[in-house]
């Protein structure tokens, strides 16, 4: 019922702010000695190496993610469109002018044209209905003409579209002018979308754009696409496809452990790196933290069978400082740093992992108490 949205708001509310206030206070540890399952049923650990930074697309000098793939190109370069139902074409039959509908100074060609109809159909004199949905303008210029030929001797025709009206996109979120954008004979890529709708609004999240098609989302960085020229998510949009660019909103990683000033950080347009959000957190306590176990906690999806992966960066290498440059964090990351006596890697993630996932039910209850207070 649509009175109880407040106290389910409440609830979230407060759950919010007691996981969020036993996750960040002092000395706090949530208690590890319950039974679990295995770090190995739970985590993948992987160390950040050179060949994991490559491979996740981060490598500064990788120029094959700056491409379009030949797929897109390829996309590109054929496409063509294809008439629908409720397009309006434009026919003219040179040296025919009683087979061509004056638009006149008051009609616009839209509104003079030939619209097709429901069935895929116009109507046309002499040849009668004529089938044109599913074809290109020169399948249709083709078609009237060879039906002509039996009325007129060598008949000139153009066709061409003076309103589409068959197909298009939804733009939504953090742009200048969301709404509906017409598909037409220039093909629409997504950057071209955003730019049509006004550009990106200033609490956009370039990193986190949705594009859904056939109901499947994909994720898209635009800051990528914008600020280094990789252009691999630049994908060709089709009719019905929605565009989503929602705003930064509650979006943060967490730097907990052995560090300075532990705290939450907000994700803004410039991604954070690894090495940065240690730097913003006062660095790690070189006196009690062990350099070999700076941990970065990331929560797989609902689909893969693990719940996070953890990244493990080995900062006694001097190098490794480095790397940590190039490793982008995002929303909801947890970095952890640990202290020597925690020992091995399984007993370290097994303290960590209950306070992780405390976390993340701070994230989720956020984003259920954002979706409410917008529904009231």
């Amino acid at each position: 019922m649509r009175h109880s949205t407040p106290l389910k708001l409440l609830a979230s509310l407060l759950s919010v702010a007691w996981l969020s206030g036993c996750a960040f206070a002092p000395g706090s540890h949530f208690d590890a000695d319950v039974e679990s399952a295995p770090v190995d049923d739970l985590v993948d650990v992987e160390p950040i190496t050179l060949g994991l930074i490559t491979s996740q697309g981060r490598a500064p000098d990788d120029q094959a993610l700056k491409q379009m793939s030949e797929a897109q190109r390829a996309a590109l370069d054929s496409y063509d469109y294809r008439i629908g139902k409720g397009d309006v074409l434009s026919i003219i039959v040179y040296d025919h002018p009683e087979l061509t509908i004056p638009a006149g100074s008051e009609r616009s060609a839209a509104e003079s044209g030939n619209t097709v109809q429901p069935d895929g159909t116009i109507y046309y004199p002499y040849i009668g209905e004529v089938a044109v949905e599913g074809q290109t303008v020169s399948e249709v210029r083709e078609t009237i003409s060879r039906q002509l030929a039996e009325f007129i001797a060598a008949p000139q025709v153009e066709v061409r579209i003076a309103a589409y009206n068959s197909q298009d996109v939804l733009i939504s979120g953090e742009v200048g002018e969301p709404g509906q954008l017409p598909i037409t004979n220039v093909p629409m890529t997504v950057l071209d979308a955003i730019s049509m709708s006004g550009g990106l609004g200033p609490q956009a999240n370039w990193h986190g754009v949705q594009l859904t098609r056939d109901g499947e989302t994909r994720t898209l960085d635009v800051y990528g696409m914008l600020n280094e020229g990789n252009l691999s998510s630049d994908l060709l949009l089709q009719d019905n496809d929605v565009l989503h660019v929602p705003d930064l909103g509650e979006q943060q990683v967490f730097v907990m452990g052995e560090v300075s000033e532990p705290q939450s950080l907000p994700m803004g347009r410039s991604p954070i790196t690894l090495t940065e959000a240690l730097s913003r957190a006062g660095s790690f306590n070189e006196a009690q933290a062990d350099a070999s176990g700076i941990f970065v906690f990331r929560r797989n999806t609902q689909r893969q069978d693990k719940l996070a992966t953890v990244y493990q960066l080995n900062a006694r290498n001097a190098a490794a400082m480095v790397l940590g440059t190039q490793f982008r964090l995002e929303p909801s990351d947890v970095v952890y740093v640990t202290t020597t006596s925690l020992g091995r890697w399984n007993r370290t993630i097994n303290q960590i992992l209950p306070t992780v996932t405390a976390l993340y039910q701070v994230t989720r209850a956020a984003n259920d108490a954002n979706d409410l207070r917008n529904d009231i």
